[in-house]
């Protein structure tokens, strides 16, 4: 039998920053406003040029680069987004094949919001482990300033722009194996967290009069609530259905949304604090971006390391959420 392992991981930032200083004389916002309610003090924003397959080709190149792999090794692209560069067709996925130079590939796209990168990990593991596919490259990538309302205090303080991909691949060791992936979603909680215009759910002649339409809009205080309870049920169910204890978890990323919510489902797992990544405070909330963004970072600053247990944990509009025990498992070299 076919399992699928995390192989490597790759990420992009744009150069430009936004502090939350900057964003004090945009809004009726401050620093300590916004850090004490999220934890974020600075997030990145792409340039006017810079579109989401922009971002996503360069982090998904370097994740291959790093697999050891050559490009062409790679059958299959799957991007989570909800800024893709066209919102109808094509897909962002295919941009990026394109601009890797990856031929003729299957390729596409799903939108779960911040829990995209969760989804797309067990569509990888999927294909893998129905032998249908060997070697498929994961991407989150967001522009979310290209659907943010910085009029808006309650949503503009919290997004920033970024992208993070990641190679699975087919093994034959268990050891190396993706253990688990839990996934689900409640549509009856879908206005807390959406973009109204652009489908065909919305009078587009209505949605014409009001230019914020196109932007994100969120209930704060009501997705704060459900976030939390969700996230921590999941995590504690996905641990006991794999007879793993929290102390076993040598790394716990979860979606960077915001501070109190990581801090929420840390305690309630009892972690240590060297346990939790975070990267909430540097990059913002940057949705199916966040996760593999910030497994980069322990990554580049030496703290990931094979064979260590990732415990991924993400919640986002839709309402959508997800889990997943992984184990860091580059090829040997």
């Amino acid at each position: 039998m076919a399992y699928a392992a995390f192989r490597s991981i790759g990420a992009y930032v744009p150069s430009k920053i936004l502090s939350n200083e900057d964003l004090s004389k945009m809004v009726d916002t401050s620093d300590e406003w916004i850090t004490k309610r999220t934890g974020i003090k600075e997030r990145h924003i792409a340039a006017s040029d810079e579109f989401t397959s922009d971002m996503g080709a360069k982090a998904a190149k370097l994740a291959i680069e790093r697999s050891g792999l050559d490009k062409s090794d790679i059958d299959m692209i799957v991007c989570a987004t909800i800024s893709p560069d066209y919102f109808c067709m094509p897909s962002t996925a295919t941009i990026i094949s394109t601009k890797l130079g990856l031929g003729n590939i299957t390729a596409f796209d799903i939108s779960a919001a911040c829990t995209g990168f969760v989804y797309i990990l067990s569509i990888a593991k999927a294909f893998i482990e129905s032998g249908m596919k060997k070697n498929v490259l994961i991407i989150g990538a967001e522009k979310l300033s290209a659907i943010t309302d910085y009029s808006d205090r309650g949503t503009c303080i919290l997004f920033g722009d970024g992208a993070g991909a990641a190679v699975i691949s087919a093994t034959d060791n268990k050891e190396e194996a993706i253990i688990d992936i839990h996934t689900g979603s409640d549509g009856e909680f879908a206005d807390l967290l959406m973009t109204p215009n652009g489908g065909s759910g919305s009078a587009h002649d209505a949605l014409e009069q009001e230019a914020t339409s196109c932007f994100m809009q969120m209930k704060g205080n009501e997705t704060f609530k459900v976030a939390v309870k969700t996230l921590t049920k999941d995590v504690v169910e996905i641990l006991k259905d794999n007879n793993i204890q929290s102390s076993d978890i040598k790394h716990f990323v979860p979606h960077q949304a915001n501070y109190r919510i990581i801090k929420a489902v840390g305690d309630a797992l009892k972690l240590q604090d060297e346990q939790v990544v975070l990267t909430v405070e540097k990059y913002g909330n940057t949705s199916g971006a966040s996760i593999p963004m910030a497994i980069n970072d322990i990554y580049e600053s030496g703290r990931l390391g094979a064979g260590e247990l990732m415990l991924l944990d993400a919640f986002g509009g839709g309402l959508t959420w997800g889990s997943a025990l992984v184990p860091f498992a580059p090829f040997k070299k």
